[in-house]
């Protein structure tokens, strides 16, 4: 269990919610006017949704995005303190974050800068002029944070988790999903064409030629990119993504490109790795190819491009506005781009905390956000929902012992990681300016390259912190664990104050579901260490199989707009998390009822039980805009928020119990999906 020092949070009971005066539950916007049996997400957020427009700057609002805001509100205000009383940033962290901030805030700056920064790496790109150039220019942009057509990543080895090891996949698409350099219909070509448009802006603005005879050239070239890319689908299957090569290996394989020079320039700072994961094959056979044949000025325009598209929203107004109306307005539909200070903390942070000085961040906010009391309270509920996760598999009547043996033996070994780590990284060797937005990024990112670099050589440290507190969000980490930073662990979601019914209701079912990750379609694939390992007899897989089928096929059913319906295969292990992890949390929540009694106390006017879905909806509140949700649909993996309150819930017979509904109600499903 990860602990953190307590002297942290002398302010913390009283911030974001967490004091004793909050509003545990909403119950203001219960409609009626809907029956609960009928429709539990309008029922509980139909009012709501209603009266609630989509301000300009927004793709979407809701319980997740309300949190995010407040915790940035909350970071914004600390990080302008640290800026303007050096005598706050008393460790490395601090002083990072107090430069990177106020140098994303400085617009003049930023202007007066212009492409100063990155124009070392655009002068390479403009250097080349020979093919055997390519594979060194290639990994020093990787190095530097620009994943053209190669990503990669130094991660713990999927099937020896004791060693860290070198991993290369598919990346470098401009068009947000590889199907979009097929598909035909209208809102296809509306998102591509603003892609060229875009395109043609930056390359312009840069002093590039960007005719429509090179963006031609640049549409084909992504194009031969996105045939060889695998769907997204695809890529969930950890053992078809699982291909180790060596070097010499993966020449063989991927003729035309020199992998010896690239991997050499790649790892700088380690020895050269005798083995690594080649995630998709035929795509690195394909940038080969492109290698070998593609002109170099292709190459070059393409490549400027990805250094243009990664460094935008931290270079001057042209580039990115031009970012903005592209991947904010064409892609998600907003009118208005985002707060400055909102877009700076997710450019450092990143979506999922995974930034290379996220953590940074989340030393700050931890410092005011996260209470004692709370962290002893998430933890209990992790015990509890662990608890009933054991007797459900003890009871599956389609598992047999031998794999249940190895199911229980996983779930014991499952590592909860609360709240935030006990020590914070101490980033040796970065220093960053406070007037220069863009040059921080390029430092930050060939500063993590470097540390990465490192693992190579060193065994991988189970109790390191990869994510950083501040984010609202959960994971089913790869070492078998599951982690809920402190930025999670807040209001609509858990307060240390809230009744059990509302706090199973929110992080329970959170809980539940990640705990539950580790046993979805892909998660089921490693052992109780978190190593990839067949420990499965064939006819439990057939059986677990079956089920899977069901809940892909039930989801994929599902049409939230005209003409678009869920992707039951890319959503399959989200939507079995959601399934079985929200009667996992029903069945932790009776036994803290039990242990205080309280099974039968109303609050309210609503029973422990009719709380706990209500807390549940509301947690899944949501307003999206159309474009946003288009193209959830094509690229995310997790369903629309209104079908994970609707298919969950009418597939658990607990909640027709706690609101009386009869066979028949929309909310009772007629063949009831069941996985754990």
């Amino acid at each position: 269990m990860t602990r953190f020092n307590r002297h942290r949070l002398a302010a913390a009971a009283t911030l974001l919610g967490l004091a004793a005066t909050v509003q545990a539950l909403d119950l203001n916007g219960l409609s009626k006017d809907v029956q609960p049996c009928d429709d539990f997400y309008a029922f509980v957020n139909g009012n709501w949704e209603a009266a609630t427009e989509l301000p300009a700057s927004r793709a979407r609002i809701g319980s997740f995005e309300q949190l995010r805001q407040a915790n940035d509100a909350l970071l914004e205000k600390a990080l302008k303190e640290l800026a303007d009383k050096p005598a706050l940033q008393t460790t490395p962290g601090l002083k990072l974050m107090a430069a990177y901030f106020s140098s994303g805030m400085d617009e003049a700056a930023i202007e007066a800068r212009g492409l100063s920064s990155i124009t070392p790496l655009l002068n390479r790109i403009d250097g080349l002029q020979r093919r055997e150039d390519l594979p060194t220019l290639l990994a020093l942009l990787a190095r530097g944070g620009v994943s053209a057509p190669l990503a990669y990543s130094v991660q713990p080895d999927r099937k020896d988790t004791r060693r860290h090891v070198l991993g290369l996949g598919q990346s470098g698409l401009g068009l947000p999903d590889r199907d979009d350099y097929f598909r035909g219909d209208e809102r296809t070509r509306s998102v591509s064409a603003a892609y060229r448009t875009f395109a043609k802006a930056v390359l312009s603005a840069s002093g590039r030629a960007a005719g429509e005879a090179e963006l031609d050239a640049l549409m084909a070239f992504e194009t031969q990119l996105a045939e060889a890319s695998r769907e997204r689908a695809r890529l969930r299957d950890p053992n078809a993504n699982y291909n180790p090569m060596s070097p010499a290996e993966l020449s063989t394989a991927a003729p035309g490109l020199d992998w010896q020079a690239y991997l050499a320039v790649l790892t700088a700072g380690a020895k050269m790795p005798q083995r690594l994961i080649v995630g998709q094959p035929e795509f690195a056979t394909r940038v080969a190819k492109l290698a070998a044949e593609t002109p170099l000025e292709v190459w070059r325009s393409y490549l400027a491009l990805r250094v243009l598209d990664t460094t935008a929203p931290r270079l001057p107004r042209a580039y990115a506005m031009a970012s903005f109306e592209y991947r904010g307005k064409a892609i998600t539909g907003l009118q208005a781009p985002p707060p400055r200070n909102e877009s700076v903390i997710l450019q450092i942070g990143g979506r999922t905390g995974t930034e290379p000085v996220a953590l940074a961040l989340g030393e700050l906010f931890v410092a005011r956000a996260f209470s004692p009391e709370a962290q002893r309270r998430s933890v209990l509920l992790v015990e509890d929902i662990r608890a009933a996760m054991k007797e459900r598999i003890e009871k599956l009547e389609w598992m047999t012992p031998p794999t249940k043996a190895k199911a229980l033996e996983k779930l014991a070994a499952m590592q909860p990681v609360i709240g935030a780590p006990e020590k914070w990284p101490q980033y040796e060797g970065l220093q960053l300016n406070s007037t220069d937005y863009a040059g921080n990024w390029l430092k930050v990112a060939l500063w993590h390259s470097e540390r990465q670099m490192k693992d190579l050589d060193a065994p991988v440290d189970r109790g390191r912190w990869r994510i950083s507190p501040h984010i609202v969000n959960a994971f089913a980490g790869g070492l078998n664990q599951i982690i809920f930073p402190a930025g999670i662990l807040q209001p609509p979601f858990f307060s240390a104050t809230a009744d059990d019914a509302t706090n199973y209701g929110g992080i329970g079912m959170v809980i539940g579901h990640e705990i539950t990750h580790h046993f979805d379609d892909s998660g089921r694939s490693f052992d109780a260490g978190g190593s990839l390992t067949d420990w499965w007899t064939p006819a439990d897989a057939a059986g677990y199989k079956a089920r899977a089928d069901k809940v892909a096929e039930r989801y994929a059913a599902i049409s939230p707009l005209p003409g678009y319906t869920i992707n039951g295969r890319l959503t399959l292990g989200e939507n079995i998390s959601d399934i079985s992890g929200l009667p996992i949390a029903y069945e932790g929540l009776q036994r803290a009822l039990k242990r205080s009694g309280a099974a039968d106390r109303k609050i309210d006017g609503y029973t422990p039980a009719q709380r706990f879905f209500i807390s549940n909806a509301l947690v899944w509140r949501t307003k999206v805009r159309t474009e946003f949700l288009i193209n959830q649909l094509r690229t995310d993996s997790h369903s629309p928020a209104k079908y994970r309150v609707l298919t969950p819930m009418s597939n658990t017979p607990y909640f027709a119990q706690a609101f009386s509904c009869k066979p028949g109600s929309a909310m009772v499903a007629t063949d009831p999906l069941t996985v754990w």
